[in-house]
């Protein structure tokens, strides 16, 4: 379920289905965008290139964006709405489309649509996790053939949170996220997410905070089961969004765990045992926050059906 409305999606009031398998609509594929978490992030060094060295451990949620695409005859890339706040020329969706086709010579084109249900500057991966579901439906459709570790290098050009999505589980991740460890037995709780409307996080500007620790220690996954990970944006997103540390400190007070921001913000999250005490907790949400109750999963929707032949239906042809 999801409620309150954060900026740029998340504004489905009441129960949200979960996300599945892709569908065909007519001519149209309509494929899933889950969301991520990073469970914990800490950024261990910075390169001489200025990129950030980093460990974090990503998890998927069954709560995202929905995509529809269709497949077209002509070299054309187009969305079929335009989506707010979002520049057509910098959207990652059609750029990775575009990509795709030229790495494999593909003589077509897509038009996509993007039912955004996550918040923009959210650190929940939405833009990157749509650009992967793209790569991954039309690797399919295209009959592309490249391998997961092709098309998560392909993905990977377009930004360091896309290979995740296209690896299909959840990970561990080192380096600038791009180094990959597979981590399939995470539990897999309820989590209640808040965000406070409009407070969209810049991940460059949180990046480039003199505040931020930059040289935390490198810890094993042993470290964060035993609770002694966290996020090293937290303090210097927060004094930037003095909303977003409101918005934590309620959600400590509701939650099994204590709660924590995903990403560079602005979302903060927290597991709860049980979804009904998720529930209980997203009724008490106050007003001014989006919010959304989502289980953590960790295999991808499209992890299998991505990298499986089967011939496209009928009416689901080029146009």
């Amino acid at each position: 379920m999801a409620g309150g409305g954060g900026s740029g999606g998340g504004g489905v009031n009441g129960p949200a289905p979960a996300l599945g398998a892709p569908e065909w609509v007519g001519s149209e594929l309509v494929a899933p965008a889950p969301a991520k978490l990073n469970l914990f992030l800490h950024i261990t060094g910075r390169r001489s290139d200025g990129m950030h060295e980093l460990q974090t451990l990503f998890q998927f949620l069954d709560w995202g964006d929905r995509l529809r695409l269709q497949a077209l005859a002509e070299p054309r890339f187009e969305r079929a709405t335009p989506l707010p706040g979002v520049d057509p020329e910098a959207d990652l969706t059609l750029r990775a489309a575009r990509l795709l086709a030229d790495e494999v010579g593909h003589p077509g084109g897509v038009r996509v649509a993007v039912d955004k249900q996550l918040p923009l500057g959210g650190g929940l991966g939405g833009g990157s996790s749509d650009a992967a579901t793209v790569l991954l439906v039309l690797n399919r459709l295209w009959q592309c053939g490249l391998s997961p570790a092709a098309l998560a290098a392909l993905g990977a050009r377009l930004g360091a949170d896309v290979p995740v999505f296209i690896g299909g589980t959840a990970a561990w991740a080192e380096g600038v996220g791009e180094r990959l460890t597979p981590v399939a037995d995470l539990a897999e709780p309820w989590y209640l997410l808040v965000w406070p409307r409009g407070a969209e996080v810049s991940t460059a500007a949180a990046f480039g905070d003199p505040a931020l620790t930059r040289n935390h220690p490198t810890v094993k996954i042993t470290d964060f089961y035993e609770g002694r990970c966290g996020n090293d944006f937290t303090t210097v997103v927060e004094k930037r969004h003095p909303e977003i540390g409101r918005a934590r400190a309620w959600l400590d007070e509701q939650a099994d765990a204590p709660a924590r921001l995903t990403g560079s913000g602005a979302c903060v999250f927290a597991p709860f045992t049980e979804r009904a005490g998720a529930r209980e907790a997203f009724g008490r949400v106050p007003t001014g926050w989006g919010a959304a109750v989502a289980r953590g999963r960790n295999r991808h929707p499209l992890a299998e059906w991505a990298f499986t032949t089967v011939a496209s239906p009928r009416g689901a042809a080029p146009v």
